[in-house]
C-alpha cells in the first residue's frame, strides 16, 4: 500500500516507463477529498484520473477508483468524471446524516482597526471556550499560523487569569495527570511545559513529531482541555473536540505570497471535528470573522455551489507531460485524451463558464472542435517555448529533451520560457541564482514592507553569492536572498519569511536538478557544474567555496574541528594524502588527527584511469577504469552511490560525452581487488587539428566536494591512416544463371539473374582461385560468393575438401539446412555439419565435401593438421562475416586464418581463402593479411544493396535500462503505423525478457484501436488449431494479435511455428532477439531496433551492441523480389545518437582482439610444434592481423613508436607477458636458454581439450588428492570457461531461490557471480529441481556442453599427479552430468519413469533388486517377471520403456592377462602390459548411450583406470569407446618401486552410466630389480589371480558410497 500525495503520484506516473512496474501493480487508486478538484491543486487530480482511466483502457487490466468526498451539490459530475456507475457505485450523503448533530454559530467582529478587533475576537473566543470548560468539556481553537498557537494561547490563559476563572481548566484531579506531567518536562518545546500545567497546549506542524504525539495523547485522555492548533490537525489527525472554534479567517498564502481567505472545505473540515461520536448528543461550532466576510461564509456553507474545473490553467503544462510519457503523440490523440477530464464533464454541464455559449453546445455537441482548438492552442504555445515539436499539418506530437525535462522535474511551462531567454554559456553562480529566482514557480512570492529590514540584515550577513540582482525590494532578489540564507543556516525570525523559505527551498531543489539536465543537454560544462553544485548546496545546506565537505557527515565530528578544518583551508584532497599525525598537528588537536582521517575518508571518492584508442581518424574510443578509494558505510551510503561523468574540452566548454555510472555496496566492499574496479567503455568525436587535451569529470549525484578530474592528454595519440575508397559498383548486365555453364547447378537458384554485387565478383569466385574478400551489406547476396568458390573445388578438385566457418550456430544451421537440399539431394555432394551440438565420427568427416563448422570446432581440429588427413585435404576455406575479427570469438578466426597461411607458406599446400562480409573501412588491411590481390577485392559501399534501404536513427532520454526501453514501445508501435501498416515488421531486443515485455505493450496498443486484431492475416479456423499446439503461454496470446515472440528460450516446435507464420506472412510482426538476425534469413520491410544495449552478466552492466550487430539487424529491412525498399529505424539512448548516426551511414574499421586472448592461442601453436622459441611466437605474430594493425592504428593497441624497433619491442614484450601467463599456469615450460620453449602437460591437456589456461592453473592450484564430489563440482564451477555465462538483471534473486532448494550450500555474497550460478544450475540438474524461468534451461544446456571437456581435462589433470580417488571421484562426476542424478541416488533412478518410491516397492517385491547391474541381471533372464512386477508400479507403456532400456544397457565380461612376463616374479619399477579383454553380452550396433536428461546425443565410451589400493595412487588411464560386441585393449603401468607382493586395482569405469562400474583387484611379486625392456625375459601371457574382495576401504566416503554397485558386479559378472 502506497500513501502518497497527488503531485508526487503524477510524478511517478508522468515518468510511467520509470516505474512502469509500479503503476503496473495498481489495482486500486482511492482518491480522498475529491472534491478539491475546484481547487488549484485539482488539475493534478484530473490529469492523474484521465491517465489511469487511459491505462486500463490500454492495457485492459482493471484498476478500480475510489473517491471520498464531503458533500457535494454536482456529486454526479465528480462521478461521471470517475466512470462510477450511478446505481452501484454512487453513495451520497448530505449533512442529515451526520452522526453527532451540529449546532454552527457564525460572529462577525467590527472595530476601528485591526488590532481593536483581534482584541474582540481574543475576549469572544474566552468566552466560547469557558461556556464550554464550565460543562466540562474541551474545546479545540484553530488559528492559522503556527507562531498564532502560542500568542492565542497565551492570550486566553491571561484572560482567564484575569476574569480568576484559570483553575477551571485545571486537571490535576486526574488519575493520570502526574505521568502526563512527567511526560511533558522531558518535552522539547519549553512553553509547552508552562501550557500543560494549566490545561492547555498546542499543535502544528512545527513541533516536533514525539511532542505532536503527546499531546495527541493526553488530549485524547481528557488531560487537556483546550487545544490551540492549526488547520493540519483537522486534516491530519483524528482528534475530535466537543466544541472548535475556528479564530480568524485570514491565512497566508505561500504560493500567492500575500493573505487569502480560508476556503469553505476548510472550514467544512474543521467543523466535521466538533462533537465526539458515542460520547456526544450534539456538537459546537464557531467561526470567527470580520463583519465584511461574514455572508460569505454563511452563503457558502448553508449553500453550497457547484465545483468548476480548474485544468485550463494548466493544460499546457499537463499535455506536455502526456506527450513526454507517450501516450499523446497527436492533435486527435490529445483530444480524446481531454474526454477523460472533469474540465469536459463541466464544459457540457455549464459551457458559459468556460467562454462557451449554448449556440456552440447546439453545433458541437461532443465539443470536439473546441477540444481541437483547445489542444492546438497548448501545442502551438509548447512549441515556441521548445518543449515538444508540433506538426500542424498532419498534428504529430514530439516531445524534446526540454519538454521530458519539465515534465519530470514539474517546471511550468512559463518557467521554461525564461530559461530559454536567460541560459548562457558563460553564466556565473550570481546569474545562475538570478535565472533560478525568476522561475514563475516564484511569481506568488511577494515582498512586504515589513520585511525589508529582516532581508537586508540576511542579505548582508548570509549572502555569500553577489551581485543579488533586484535586492530585497523585488520578488525574484527576495528569492536569491531567502535561497542563499537557507544555505548558509541563517534563523529567519519573521513568520512570513520562514513560510516563505520552505516554500522556495522545496521548489528549488527540484529547479535546480531540471536546470542541471538542460545544461548536460545543450553541452554546457562549466555551467553543468556550477548547477551541480548548487544543487548540492540547497540539498546539504552548505557552500562548495566556503564549508568543508565534511560537514555532510553530520555529528561525525564536533563543530569546533569543522571551523578549525574552514579557517585553515583544508580541501578534501588535502586530508586524505596527509597522513593522521600531520592532519592533528595542522588542526592543533593530535588526538582528533585519526577521526578527521576517517572523516575524509568517508566522503565518496573515485579514482579514474583512461585509455585511448582511435577507431576512425574523428572517433576515439575511452576505456575508462574506475577504483572508489572511501570506506564504504551503509549510514551514510547507502546500498549505492551514483556519479555523473562528462567529458568535456576545456577549449571550447563543450560537453561531448555524459554517462552515468552506479557504485554497489556488495562491488565496492568486496576483498578482490578486481572486483571493486569498474569498467566503462564510451566513444567520443575528435576533430582536426587535434586538441590540447580532454577532460574527464567524474561529480558525485548526491555528495557536495566529491569532484575528480583527469586529462586526457592527445600529445602523442597517432591517429590511424585514411581509409582508401571502396570499389565501384559497376554499370553492368546482370549475369544470367546459365553463366554456370552446368544444368545442374542453373536449377539450384530459383532467379534468372545475379544481382549486380554477384554479377561483378562472379568471374574471380567462379573462374579463379584468388582468395577473396566480398564486403558488402547484409541482404547483398554475399552466400553466393562462398557457393561459387565451392562449385569450383567441386569441379576442379574432385575428392578435395571446401570448409565453411559460420561464427554463430544458427549460421551453421542455415546453412546446413540450406545445403542438404542443394549439395546433397540435388548434386549428390555429403555435408557434414560439425558444431558443438554435432560431432560426426571421424569417417563421416573424411568422407564430407563440405564441412560446416565454428570458429572454435575448426580451430580445436586444425591444431592437429599434421596428424588429421582430412584437414590437409582442405583446399577451400569460407569464412562468413569475417568482419566478426573485431568481436569477442575474432581471436578464433584471426589464429585459423593465420594457421591456415603459416601451413600453406611452410608446406606446399595450397589453401584458398574466401573472406564474406559486410561493408568495411580498413578492407585493404584486411585483404593485405588474407594475402588478397587487388582482383579478389570487392569491397562495396554500404549503400550498395538490391533494396535500397532508408535509416531513421531516434534517441531516447532516461539514465535507466528498462524505463528506456519500456518508453520506445509506444514510437516502435507509431513506426509500424507510419512505415509498414501492412507489411512484415521485425523488432529487434536484446533479451527474452524484453521480448515479452515488448510484444505485451504492442497488443495494449493494439487494444485501444478499432480493429485490435490488425496484424493476423489468416482466418479463424486455421490459426485456433495452430495456436492449441504452442506451449508458452505469452507466445500464445501475442500470437493471436499477429504478433510472434522469437529467442532460444521457447521450445524448438514454437520458434519453427512462429517462422513459419510470419514467413508466410499469416502475423504482421515479430519480436525477436539479435540472434535472429544472424540465424534465420526472415527479412521484413520494416526493421525496428530497440535499443542497442544488452546486460553483460560478467561485467554486471548494460553495454553496448557491437555495431556489426546492429549493422546485421538492419540489413533484414527490404525483402528482395517483394520490396522496391527498406526501412530501419534503430531506437538508441539519446548520448549515443551521434555516434550512431555516422556508423549507420559509414563502414566501421575492424580491429584484432587477439591480444586479448592470446595465451591460449600460443599455447596451443607451442603444443603443435609450430612455435618452439620466443622467436617463433614473434614470427607467428608477423602472420596475424594484429600485426597489420599495429602499424595502422598504433595508439588503439598503445604502440607509442611506430618505427620497426618499436613494433618489435611491442611483440616481444606480448610475447614474454604472454609466455609468463602460460608458465604460470604449468601449461609451458622456459628452458635454461631462456628463449626455447616446451609443452607441459597441463598445457597439452589445454590444446586438446580446448580449455583456457587459467582453467589449467585452477586445476594446478586446486586439484588435490582425496577430493570428494561436493569439492569436485565447486571446482568445476569455477572454471573459466563458465565466466561467461550470463546473470541476468535481478538473477541474484531468482539464485538465492534455487540455493534454498540445492544441498550445497554457496555464499549469499556471490549470487551474481557466474561461477556461483553454474553451481546451482548443476545441482538443480543432478536433483531435476524445476528452474525459475525458461532463460535456466538454455543456460543449463550452456553448462552442461562444456562440462564434459572441463571434466576430461580436469581428469587427466588428477591422473597426471597420480590422485586415484580424485580420479575416480571426476569420473562419478561425469556420470552425473550425462544422467542428470547425484552419486548417492540408487542408480535405478536413471531408468526412465522411475522414482524413489517405485525404488522402494521394487525392493519389497525382490530384495536382491538394490541396484541397476542386478535389474539389468534379471530383466536379462527373467523379463516377463521383471516386465509383470513393473506393471503392477506404473502403466504398460512405462515399465515397456524401462525394459527397453534394461535390455540396451552394456553387460560387460572383463577378462584379464599380462603381457608377456610371468605375474609371480615382476621387476620392481618396470613398465608392464596390461591385456583387457571387454566383451558385451548383449551386442549391438548403436553407440549412443541413453541419456535423455543431457542435452545432446552422447556415445557410450568406458575409462580404465589402474590403482594401487595401498597408496591410493592412480598407475595408469586409458579411454576406450563404445563396446558394441568384444573389444581387446592394452593399458600400460609401472610396478612399485619396493619389493614384496602388491595388490593393484584395475576400475572398468563407464564414462556415461552410474552404476555399472566394476572393479577388480589383482596380485603380483616384485621379486626382480628393475630391467630395460630388451633384457626382459619372454614368458607366456599369464592369467591374473583375480580378487573379489575389496581392499579399497580407505577410499573417500563417494567412492565407497558405490561398492554396493562393484559388489553386485561380482555376481553380475558370473
Amino acid at each position: 500500500m502506497l500513501i502518497t500525495t497527488p503531485e508526487k503520484w503524477d510524478v511517478v506516473t508522468r515518468k510511467g516507463v520509470g516505474d512502469v512496474a509500479l503503476s503496473q501493480l495498481v489495482k486500486l487508486l482511492i482518491i480522498d477529498e475529491v472534491h478539491l478538484l475546484h481547487d488549484e491543486r485539482g488539475a493534478v487530480l484530473e490529469s492523474l484520473v484521465a491517465r489511469t482511466l487511459r491505462q486500463v483502457e490500454s492495457s485492459q487490466s482493471l484498476i478500480r477508483i475510489v473517491g471520498l468526498s464531503a458533500t457535494l451539490p454536482n456529486y454526479l459530475d465528480v462521478a461521471e468524471f470517475l466512470r462510477v456507475n450511478p446505481y452501484k457505485g454512487l453513495f451520497h450523503f448530505d449533512g442529515g446524516f451526520r452522526p453527532v448533530p451540529l449546532e454552527q454559530t457564525f460572529i462577525g467582529i467590527k472595530g476601528k482597526n485591526r488590532f481593536a478587533i483581534e482584541d474582540e475576537m481574543n475576549r469572544l473566543c474566552y468566552e466560547k471556550v469557558f461556556q464550554n470548560i464550565q460543562k466540562g468539556e474541551q474545546v479545540m481553537v484553530f488559528v492559522h499560523a503556527r507562531n498564532a498557537t502560542i500568542k492565542t494561547a497565551n492570550c486566553l490563559i491571561d484572560l482567564a487569569t484575569n476574569h480568576g476563572t484559570l483553575p477551571t481548566f485545571d486537571c490535576s484531579s486526574e488519575s493520570e495527570f502526574h505521568l502526563a506531567q512527567k511526560a511533558f518536562a522531558r518535552c522539547h518545546h519549553k512553553q509547552l511545559r508552562s501550557f500543560f500545567s494549566h490545561g492547555f497546549a498546542i499543535h502544528h506542524a512545527g513541533l516536533l513529531r514525539s511532542d505532536r504525539n503527546l499531546v495527541e495523547k493526553y488530549f485524547a485522555k481528557k488531560l487537556i482541555k483546550v487545544l490551540v492548533c492549526t488547520a493540519t490537525l483537522a486534516w491530519g489527525v483524528n482528534l475530535p473536540a466537543h466544541a472548535v472554534v475556528i479564530k480568524g479567517t485570514d491565512i497566508y498564502d505561500a504560493n500567492r505570497g500575500s493573505f487569502v481567505d480560508v476556503g469553505i472545505l476548510d472550514v467544512q473540515q474543521i467543523f466535521g471535528r466538533a462533537g465526539r461520536p458515542q460520547f456526544d448528543t450534539h456538537g459546537e461550532a464557531f467561526l470567527m470573522t470580520t463583519y465584511d466576510k461574514l455572508s460569505h461564509y454563511i452563503t457558502r456553507i448553508m449553500n453550497q455551489r457547484p465545483i468548476e474545473s480548474n485544468f485550463l490553467r494548466r493544460l499546457p503544462d499537463n499535455l506536455n507531460a502526456e506527450v513526454a510519457l507517450g501516450t499523446v503523440n497527436d492533435v486527435k490523440e490529445g483530444i480524446n485524451w481531454l474526454s477523460y477530464t472533469y474540465l469536459f464533464v463541466r464544459m457540457i454541464k455549464n459551457p458559459l463558464v468556460y467562454g462557451l455559449s449554448q449556440k456552440d453546445i447546439n453545433r458541437d455537441p461532443t465539443l470536439e472542435n473546441h477540444r481541437q482548438k483547445l489542444i492546438i492552442e497548448a501545442a502551438r504555445l509548447l512549441d515556441d517555448r521548445r518543449m515538444l515539436r508540433f506538426q500542424e499539418g498532419p498534428g504529430y506530437l514530439n516531445s524534446t529533451d526540454l519538454g521530458r525535462i519539465s515534465s519530470h522535474y514539474y517546471i511550468q511551462a512559463e518557467t521554461i520560457e525564461t530559461y530559454n531567454s536567460l541560459f548562457r554559456s558563460n553564466m556565473n553562480d550570481a546569474d545562475l541564482l538570478a535565472m533560478l529566482s525568476k522561475s514563475s514557480e516564484f511569481d506568488q512570492i511577494k515582498v512586504r514592507e515589513e520585511e525589508l529590514e529582516e532581508l537586508d540584515h540576511l542579505k548582508r550577513t548570509f549572502c555569500v553569492i553577489s551581485p543579488i540582482f533586484g535586492g530585497s525590494e523585488n520578488n525574484y532578489g527576495k528569492v536569491n536572498i531567502l535561497l542563499q540564507a537557507h544555505i548558509s543556516r541563517a534563523s529567519i525570525r519573521s513568520f512570513s519569511l520562514i513560510s516563505d523559505s520552505n516554500y522556495i527551498v522545496q521548489n528549488a531543489s527540484r529547479l535546480l536538478r531540471g536546470l542541471f539536465e538542460i545544461s548536460l543537454r545543450k553541452d554546457l560544462a562549466t555551467v553543468a557544474t556550477k548547477l551541480l553544485d548548487l544543487c548540492h548546496s540547497v540539498d546539504k545546506r552548505l557552500w562548495s567555496h566556503f564549508n568543508t565537505p565534511l560537514r555532510q557527515l553530520d555529528n561525525f565530528l564536533s563543530d569546533e574541528l569543522y571551523r578549525k578544518i574552514e579557517s585553515r583551508h583544508l580541501d578534501l584532497y588535502d586530508l586524505i594524502d596527509m597522513p593522521e599525525d600531520e592532519i592533528g598537528q595542522w588542526l592543533r588537536h593530535v588526538r582528533m588527527g585519526p577521526k578527521v582521517k576517517e572523516a575524509a575518508l568517508l566522503i565518496p571518492m573515485i579514482e579514474m584511469d583512461a585509455t585511448i584508442r582511435p577507431i576512425t581518424r574523428t572517433v576515439l574510443k575511452i576505456i575508462l577504469t574506475i577504483t572508489p578509494i572511501f570506506n564504504w558505510r551503509k549510514r551514510f551510503h547507502g546500498t549505492s552511490q551514483s556519479w555523473w561523468l562528462v567529458v568535456e574540452d576545456p577549449e571550447s566548454d563543450h560537453i561531448y560525452h555524459t554517462e552515468t555510472l552506479t557504485l554497489m555496496a556488495e562491488k565496492c566492499l568486496s576483498r578482490n581487488e578486481d572486483d571493486r574496479k569498474h569498467i566503462l567503455e564510451f566513444t567520443v568525436p575528435i576533430f582536426e587539428p587535434l586538441p590540447t587535451q580532454y577532460f574527464i569529470r567524474a561529480m558525485s549525484n548526491h555528495w557536495l566536494g566529491s569532484h575528480t578530474v583527469i586529462p586526457l592528454s592527445f600529445r602523442d595519440l597517432i591517429l590511424p591512416q585514411l581509409y582508401p575508397p571502396h570499389t565501384p559498383l559497376l554499370d553492368l548486365q546482370p549475369l544470367p544463371v546459365a553463366a554456370l555453364h552446368d544444368q545442374q547447378l542453373e536449377q539450384l537458384y530459383p532467379y534468372t539473374h545475379f544481382n549486380p554485387v554477384q554479377t561483378q565478383f562472379f568471374h574471380t569466385m567462379y573462374h579463379t582461385d584468388h582468395n577473396t574478400l566480398v564486403g558488402a551489406p547484409t541482404g547483398s547476396g554475399k552466400t553466393v560468393a562462398g557457393e561459387l568458390a565451392i562449385y569450383r573445388v567441386m569441379r576442379e578438385f574432385p575428392g578435395k575438401k571446401a570448409v565453411y566457418i559460420a561464427p554463430l550456430k544458427a549460421l551453421v544451421r542455415e546453412r546446413i539446412e540450406d545445403w542438404k537440399v542443394k549439395f546433397s539431394e540435388k548434386l549428390g555432394k555429403s555435408v557434414v555439419e560439425l558444431t558443438g551440438d554435432v560431432t560426426p565420427d571421424a569417417r563421416a568427416i573424411e568422407q564430407a565435401d563440405v564441412i560446416v563448422t565454428t570458429p572454435e570446432k575448426w580451430d580445436g581440429i586444425s591444431r592437429s593438421w599434421q596428424c588429421r588427413s582430412y584437414v590437409k585435404q582442405v583446399v577451400l576455406l569460407v569464412i562468413d562475416e569475417i568482419h566478426l575479427l573485431g568481436g569477442d570469438r575474432g581471436p578464433v578466426l584471426e589464429v585459423i586464418v593465420s594457421r591456415t597461411n603459416y601451413i600453406s607458406a611452410h608446406t606446399s599446400h595450397k589453401v584458398r581463402i574466401v573472406g564474406l562480409s559486410t561493408a568495411l573501412a580498413n578492407a585493404h588491411d584486411l585483404a593485405n593479411w588474407l594475402g588478397i590481390s587487388r582482383a579478389g577485392l570487392f569491397n562495396f559501399k554500404p549503400s550498395v544493396r538490391p533494396v535500397p534501404l532508408t535509416k531513421h536513427i531516434q534517441g531516447f532520454s532516461g539514465k535507466h535500462y528498462c524505463p528506456r526501453m519500456a518508453s520506445m514501445n509506444r514510437p516502435a508501435y507509431a513506426a509500424i503505423r507510419t512505415h509498414s501498416p501492412d507489411k512484415p515488421t521485425l523488432i529487434f531486443v536484446s533479451s527474452r525478457r524484453q521480448t515479452r515485455l515488448t510484444a505485451i505493450d504492442l497488443i495494449s496498443f493494439c487494444m485501444s484501436e478499432d480493429r485490435p486484431k490488425q496484424w493476423v492475416h489468416i482466418n479463424d479456423d486455421e490459426f485456433q488449431p495452430l495456436l492449441e499446439t504452442i506451449r508458452d503461454a505469452n507466445l500464445k496470446h501475442a500470437l493471436s494479435f499477429g504478433i510472434g515472440m522469437h529467442h532460444a528460450g521457447l521450445h524448438e516446435r514454437d520458434r519453427k511455428t512462429v517462422e513459419e507464420l510470419f514467413y508466410h506472412q499469416k502475423i504482421q510482426v515479430l519480436v525477436a532477439t539479435a540472434t535472429l538476425a544472424w540465424g534465420i534469413n526472415l527479412p521484413a520491410h520494416l526493421v525496428i531496433v530497440k535499443g542497442t544495449e544488452f546486460f553483460d552478466g560478467k561485467t554486471k552492466r548494460y553495454v553496448d551492441m557491437d555495431i556489426t550487430d546492429i549493422l546485421q539487424m538492419t540489413g533484414r529491412a527490404g525483402r528482395p523480389q517483394f520490396d522496391d525498399h527498406g526501412i530501419a529505424v534503430i531506437f538508441v539512448q539519446d548520448t549515443k545518437k551521434h555516434f550512431y548516426k555516422k556508423f549507420m551511414h559509414e563502414p566501421f574499421p575492424v580491429e584484432s582482439s587477439l591480444a586479448n586472448q592470446l595465451p591460449n592461442h600460443i599455447n596451443a601453436e607451442i603444443v603443435a610444434g609450430t612455435i618452439t622459441s620466443k622467436q617463433d611466437a614473434i614470427e607467428y605474430l608477423t602472420w596475424t592481423y594484429l600485426y597489420r594493425r599495429l602499424v595502422m592504428n598504433p595508439s588503439y593497441y598503445g604502440v607509442g613508436d611506430t618505427s620497426q624497433e618499436g613494433v618489435d619491442t611491442y611483440l616481444s614484450n606480448l610475447v614474454e607477458m604472454t609466455i609468463g601467463d602460460l608458465v604460470g599456469s604449468r601449461c609451458v615450460a622456459v628452458e635454461e636458454d631462456g628463449m626455447s620453449l616446451i609443452p607441459e602437460t597441463f598445457g597439452r591437456i589445454a590444446s586438446y581439450y580446448y580449455l583456457q589456461h587459467e582453467t589449467m592453473r585452477l586445476f594446478d592450484r586446486d586439484l588435490q588428492e582425496n577430493m570428494n564430489i561436493q569439492w569436485l563440482i565447486k571446482l568445476l564451477s569455477f572454471a573459466e570457461e563458465f565466466v561467461e555465462l550470463p546473470v541476468r538483471h535481478n538473477e541474484d534473486q531468482l539464485n538465492a531461490v534455487l540455493a534454498k532448494q540445492c544441498p550445497i550450500q554457496v555464499p549469499e555474497s556471490a549470487y551474481d557471480s557466474p561461477h556461483v550460478k553454474t553451481h546451482l544450475l548443476l545441482q538443480a540438474h543432478f536433483g531435476r529441481i524445476s528452474l525459475p524461468i525458461v532463460d535456466y534451461r538454455t543456460d543449463t544446456k550452456s553448462v552442461l556442453d562444456q562440462c564434459i571437456r572441463v571434466l576430461q581435462g580436469m581428469l587427466d589433470a588428477a591422473a597426471d599427479e597420480g590422485y586415484l580417488t580424485t580420479s575416480l571421484n571426476i569420473i562419478h562426476l561425469m556420470q552425473m552430468v550425462i544422467q542428470g542424478r547425484w552419486y548417492s541416488d540408487s542408480s535405478l533412478l536413471v531408468l526412465p519413469s522411475l522414482d524413489a518410491n517405485h525404488v522402494d516397492a521394487l525392493a519389497r517385491m525382490n530384495p536382491s533388486i538394490l541396484a541397476l547391474p542386478h535389474l539389468i541381471h534379471l530383466a536379462a533372464d527373467h523379463r516377463q517377471k521383471v516386465t509383470s512386477a513393473l506393471r503392477q508400479l506404473m502403466s504398460s507403456t512405462q515399465a515397456d520403456d524401462v525394459i527397453q532400456v534394461l535390455t540396451r544397457l552394456p553387460r560387460i565380461i572383463v577378462t584379464l592377462k599380462l603381457h608377456g612376463v610371468n605375474a609371480r616374479q615382476l621387476a620392481v619399477d618396470t613398465e608392464y602390459t596390461l591385456k583387457v579383454t571387454l566383451k558385451r553380452k548383449n551386442p549391438t550396433r548403436s553407440r549412443n548411450a541413453f541419456s535423455p536428461f543431457f542435452p545432446k546425443m552422447m556415445d557410450e565410451s568406458w575409462i580404465l583406470v589402474i590403482g594401487n589400493v595401498l597408496t591410493g595412487e592412480l598407475v595408469a588411464l586409458k579411454r576406450i569407446g563404445a563396446i558394441l560386441s568384444r573389444t581387446t585393449t592394452s593399458i600400460s603401468f609401472y610396478t612399485s618401486e619396493e619389493y614384496g607382493e602388491h595388490t593393484y586395482a584395475l576400475y572398468v569405469m563407464s564414462a556415461t552410466y552410474l552404476g555399472l562400474d566394476q572393479q577388480f583387484s589383482f596380485r603380483f611379486n616384485c621379486s626382480t630389480p628393475a630391467v630395460a625392456d630388451n633384457e626382459r625375459e619372454e614368458f607366456d601371457e599369464g592369467e591374473l589371480q583375480l580378487n573379489e574382495e575389496y581392499s579399497n576401504s580407505e577410499q573417500t566416503a563417494e567412492f565407497t558410497a558405490t561398492h554396493e554397485t562393484f559388489e553386485l558386479d561380482a555376481a553380475y559378472l558370473e
